[in-house]
């Protein structure tokens, strides 16, 4: 190996400090040994999953289907809560020049929704009506078990649809910031609320559970938690979708109709994920696939990005 500008010793190299004048081979020679410190950012994200789907209307006891719950959702901007009211994370230091993994998960549309992912984070994927997920999904009305729970560090279970018989509520969707609400004998739960950032330089609610869909007896359906979210149908309605871009979970499906009626009402879609970066205006960040829906915005001495699509990479330089 060479010296690097040096005479006699050869100075020591590592991955946190180097000395001496480089060649570029010298570079790649440190470099493949990990031996080379690089030049390094500090980014603040908040990354969200897709939400769940919301739940169709329980055929047998003509119960309200349950709520959707949302995405996982994890923050590490400020001192900001992240999902389960849990501790801001350590935001991320990364390489420059080096590329990371960024997908934005969809929302479920009959099924849970999907995980999104930036560099070594990974948000899971919001619970369907009963299933586990980054929120877990409220249980169908006459099902007999509990809503499904939730990620930690990540967001709530879902509520527990009521076990009756004669038309019984759906449970409501988990949130990133409390859990879904159960259902009663005929009315569906709440679902649970998201959480607000003000990661972008203004405050926005995500990630809400869907709420869970009343009873063929009159019930009314459980009200969405804040964030966007899906609530649930009523007058034998299917759930509301959430909004796009949130991880809210969509609304269960509701029934006015006695359980001798076999048709369903049709759980709400859950809404796609999303992931905002935030890190200093000096640097600048590259889509390098063209793969990604995303655009940048100043606030203050920072650049926002917020990726709203896509699965692909980027790098900063």
């Amino acid at each position: 190996m060479a010296k690097y500008g040096y005479t006699g010793a050869k100075p020591t190299q590592s991955s946190s400090s180097n000395s001496g004048v480089f060649g570029v081979n010298d570079v790649v020679e440190l470099l493949n040994k990990g031996k080379y410190k690089l030049q390094t950012l500090t980014v603040e994200s908040l990354t969200i999953a897709g939400g769940g789907a919301g739940g169709n209307n329980f055929g047998g006891a003509g119960g309200g289907g349950g709520g959707g719950g949302a995405g996982g959702y994890r923050n590490s901007y400020a001192s900001e809560t992240s999902g389960a009211n849990s501790t801001t994370e350590t935001p991320s230091t990364l390489n420059i020049g080096q590329s990371y993994t960024v997908t934005i998960g969809a929302g479920g549309s009959g099924a849970s929704g999907s995980d999104s992912v930036f560099a070594a984070i990974t948000s899971v994927g919001g619970g369907r009506h009963e299933y586990a997920g980054g929120s877990g999904g409220g249980s169908h009305g006459g099902a007999g078990y509990g809503g499904g729970s939730g990620t930690a560090n990540q967001g709530f279970g879902g509520g527990q649809g009521n076990s009756g018989t004669n038309g019984p509520g759906g449970g409501g969707g988990g949130g990133a910031s409390a859990a879904g609400s159960n259902g009663s004998s005929k009315n569906g739960g709440n679902g649970g609320n998201g959480l607000a950032s003000s990661i972008t330089g203004s405050s926005a609610t995500r990630a809400g559970g869907g709420g869970g869909g009343g009873g063929y007896s009159g019930g009314s359906g459980g009200s969405n938690g804040s964030g966007g979210s899906g609530g649930a149908g009523n007058g034998y309605s299917p759930g509301g979708n959430a909004n796009p871009n949130t991880g809210s979970g969509g609304g269960g499906g509701q029934r006015t109709t006695g359980p001798s009626c076999c048709s369903t009402a049709g759980g709400g879609t859950g809404g796609s994920g999303v992931i905002i970066l935030r890190y200093p205006n000096t640097f600048t960040i590259t889509d390098d696939l063209s793969s990604l829906t995303m655009s940048t915005a100043t606030d203050g001495s920072d650049k926002v990005t917020t990726v709203t699509a896509g699965t692909g990479t980027v790098s900063f330089a």
